[in-house]
């Protein structure tokens, strides 16, 4: 198994960011991108201004607006929001090369994972998750990246790892894809709740506990729909969920952090190219939670805010009215 054409869909920061790992030892690849001004952009000029500015691109990198040129492709990274993987999965040409899927959340009204989306959609293709502590424009910079490769499969799950592995791009197998799907469209949404505690100016102790308690969060989540604990704490989890909750360069810290100051979720929701991936979720997420019979305080406290139901501070005195308990309960 080697796996040796690959097809990257989705031109937005990380597709780009994955596509300029992949072209790093001199390979091909074929970049698939909605819009023609990225594809344009690609082409002419090895750059994508819109998503990924001020990184200059591999010339290895072809980019294309049409699903059916990668027909071909030994796998593809599926790089599009959660919500947008089933339409778009369902355009692609008959085959079944394996999916490498990097959407991190829960589909709406089924709430099902990624990878099981993909196994409705194309029942035929292996499935991998490729989930981790990730910035695209660090990890298109080559700056060294961790990052965890969850497939069902461990041969093809190795096989796909050592084909993505760089030097400074490294890849952890894993079998347990529900685990690290469950962090990283966890995480998304405790990220928001960690911004909005930057933009209200709650301080640095309120953001330690919200990430403390929200990683309890989903552990209990996790460990309810299958997950294993070991990559709850490992990249996929804890260690993308560091990440996200403490930089502006996380979309949704920064949504957070505009709802925290004030802004209406409305608003900046409206006026954003990129995709927050935990507003989708939240509700998702909340409503699975409920279903699954675990409490996830902090996850309903920030479907709230999105929905418009509940001020910062209403959300803020609810969470600190909770009555006392063990800390591992």
């Amino acid at each position: 198994m080697s796996f040796q054409k690959l097809g990257v869909i989705g031109g937005g920061a990380w597709g780009t960011a994955m596509a300029q790992v992949i072209a790093s030892d001199g390979s091909d690849v074929l970049l698939w991108a909605r819009e023609a001004e990225v594809v344009d952009a690609v082409n002419a000029t090895h750059s994508n201004p819109l998503f990924l500015p001020v990184i200059p691109l591999s010339p290895k990198i072809r980019a294309t607006g049409s699903l059916a040129d990668l027909a071909d492709c030994d796998a593809l990274v599926i790089v599009v929001p959660a919500q947008f993987l089933r339409s778009v999965l369902a355009e692609l040409p008959a085959g079944d090369a394996p999916l490498i899927l990097c959407a991190k959340g829960i589909e709406a009204g089924t709430q099902l994972l990624m990878s099981e989306v993909a196994a409705e959609v194309r029942p035929g293709s292996p499935i991998a998750v490729l989930s981790g502590p990730t910035f695209a424009h660090e990890v298109a910079a080559g700056q060294p990246t961790a990052i965890t490769l969850a497939c069902a499969d461990a041969e093809i799950g190795r096989a796909l790892a050592t084909r993505l592995a760089r030097p400074g791009f490294r890849p952890y197998s894993s079998d347990d894809v529900v685990g690290a799907e469950i962090g990283g469209a966890v995480k998304n949404v405790l990220a928001i709740a960690c911004g909005v505690v930057e933009g209200a100016g709650l301080g640095q102790n309120a953001r330690a506990a919200l990430i403390s308690r929200g990683f309890a969060e989903m552990v209990r989540f996790g460990l309810a729909r299958g997950a294993r604990i070991e990559t709850l704490t490992g990249l996929a989890g804890l260690g993308d969920l560091v990440l996200t909750c403490s930089s502006t360069s996380s979309r949704n810290f920064s949504l957070g952090k505009g709802l925290g100051e004030g802004v209406p979720a409305s608003e900046l929701l409206a006026d954003r190219r990129t995709v927050a991936e935990g507003a989708a979720t939240a509700p998702v997420l909340a409503e699975a939670a409920k279903a699954t019979g675990v409490e996830m305080p902090i996850v309903s406290a920030v479907n709230a805010l999105l929905a418009g139901e509940a001020s910062v501070r209403t959300v803020v005195d609810q969470l600190l009215a909770r009555p006392l308990r063990a800390e591992g309960a």
